[in-house]
Formats: structure tokens, C-alpha cells, sequence
């Protein structure tokens, strides 16, 4: 059975209220990107979901990148099961379910719930809990990456392709499996029936295609080629793409990069 969660902010965050909800904040170049620590930042999250909006309102802020030392890669990752109670989310996926619960298994949950956030693969909370989230960062931030590069992104009628390079697996990690993701930039609905009925809702970095490359044992890097397919009719410039390095059975997240798509000639 899914908990639901109600969400309240807390005032015990002063870090992120210095940084996440100052209106000037940015995102950083990618040259700045560069030097600094990427963390893969997850949340599972629902229009469906009276709960939810809070925590998409956070997302939005973090995708500014508030965080010194550290480059925030958001992913909003929408599941399926709050479908049944009367709006069906558009950007919902039985997919994302089911990560969400290899997720709860692994972290030994009584069970997944939304919204929900996950750090890295290895850290959890509830969604909009920016406390939490400021202690997730910090850790995550402090971990030494694997490096992962994205070159030559197009989008080739609805499929996406890239290039992927990655470091060499530490003697630590057995294996890995390299993750590809397409998302777009930006998303809004306006929900008509539901616990949001009436709510006009927007997303960041709203998940469409999330697939595994293959993957990598202790000592071996990747270089390879991938593609995805997305929903048709959708503009290039809309759209972003994620590579991650992942321990095999969604472990923790070893590195991850994430880049624009170029125009395709």
C-alpha cells in the first residue's frame, strides 16, 4: 500500500532558504559545471498527488543550481498509481513505478510513497523536505565521481542519440550499469479532475525515456553509442539528456552528467 505523505515546509532549513528561493538564482554554465561534483537528484512525484506540488515547486529551484561545489541533476520522475483516483498524469509511467519500488526494496522502505526524493541512489525523503535535502547534497557532494560524458546529442525523428564515456569502475564497485535519460526542460498541465482539480502545475526535467545501456565491471570504462525513443513532435531545444554510472540493482550513483541537444544537420 502507498503512504501519503502531507507535506509541510520547514523552517529548519536556513541554508536552502538563503539559497533555493532567492528569485535571482540560475543555472550555472557549463563551464562552471565542469568543476564541480554532479549529485543526481530523483523525485518521484504524481499530479495526482495533492502532496506533490510543493515538492515540483522545490525541484524547479534546485534545477537553479543553489548548492556551491555541487551540480544538482534533477529528475521528475512521475508514477503511475495515483492514476485511478480520477486524473490520469500524462507524464506517468508504470517504469517509474517500478524504480521507485526497486528503490524502496533496497532501502528496506515499508513502502514508496510520493512525493519522494532520492539522492544519489543511496539517500531518501520525503520530497519537499528541504533539511533533508541540504544533509542529502552535502554527502553526496563530498563523494569522489566517476567521470561521464555526453557528446554529440541529436534528436532524429522521435529517437534521441548520443555518444557516452565514462571513467574506469573502482575495485570497490563489482559492477555498474550506465544509464541513459531523456527529459524535457519544462512541462505543465492544467489538471481537471483529481486532488489537484482546478491546479495549473509545471515540472522540471520531466523524465520520457529512461533506459540502461549495458554496464561495466570493476577496472573498465564505456565509450558507446545510445538512442532512445520519445514521444513524436517534440522541439530539440525542449529537451535535455542524462547519463549516470549506477552499482547494478540500483545502488548508489557513481557519476552522472547531463548536457543540451545539439542541432541535428
Amino acid at each position: 500500500m502507498h503512504r501519503l505523505t502531507l507535506i509541510v515546509f520547514t523552517t529548519a532549513a536556513a541554508f536552502l532558504a538563503a539559497f533555493l528561493f532567492a528569485e535571482n538564482s540560475a543555472p550555472r554554465s557549463v563551464a562552471n559545471a565542469n568543476s564541480l561534483t554532479p549529485v543526481v537528484v530523483e523525485l518521484f512525484t504524481s499530479e495526482g498527488c495533492s502532496s506533490c506540488p510543493p515538492a515540483d515547486l522545490l525541484l524547479q529551484k534546485l534545477d537553479k543550481q543553489p548548492i556551491p561545489d555541487a551540480q544538482l541533476i534533477v529528475l521528475s520522475e512521475h508514477v503511475d498509481y495515483w492514476n485511478h483516483i480520477g486524473w490520469t498524469d500524462p507524464f506517468s509511467s508504470a517504469a517509474y513505478s517500478e524504480r521507485q519500488n526497486t528503490y524502496g526494496n533496497r532501502l528496506r522502505l515499508e513502502s514508496v510513497y510520493t512525493p519522494q526524493m532520492v539522492v544519489d541512489g543511496s539517500d531518501e525523503f520525503v520530497g519537499n523536505d528541504s533539511h533533508e535535502a541540504t544533509k542529502a547534497f552535502e554527502k553526496a557532494a563530498a563523494r569522489t565521481k566517476i567521470p561521464v560524458r555526453i557528446s554529440g546529442a541529436t534528436l532524429e525523428g522521435n529517437v534521441v542519440k548520443a555518444h557516452l564515456e565514462t571513467g574506469p569502475l573502482p575495485a570497490q564497485s563489482k559492477k555498474a550499469d550506465l544509464v541513459f535519460v531523456v527529459a524535457l526542460n519544462h512541462a505543465e498541465s492544467q489538471v481537471a479532475r483529481g486532488e489537484n482539480s482546478g491546479r495549473h502545475l509545471t515540472h522540471v526535467a520531466v523524465v520520457r525515456a529512461l533506459v540502461n545501456a549495458g554496464s561495466i565491471s570493476k577496472g573498465q570504462s564505456s565509450s558507446q553509442d545510445v538512442s532512445a525513443k520519445i514521444e513524436s513532435g517534440v522541439d530539440p531545444s525542449q529537451l535535455r539528456v542524462i547519463a549516470f554510472l549506477q552499482e547494478s540493482g540500483q545502488g548508489r550513483i557513481l557519476g552522472a552528467s547531463v548536457a543540451q541537444l545539439s542541432k541535428h544537420e
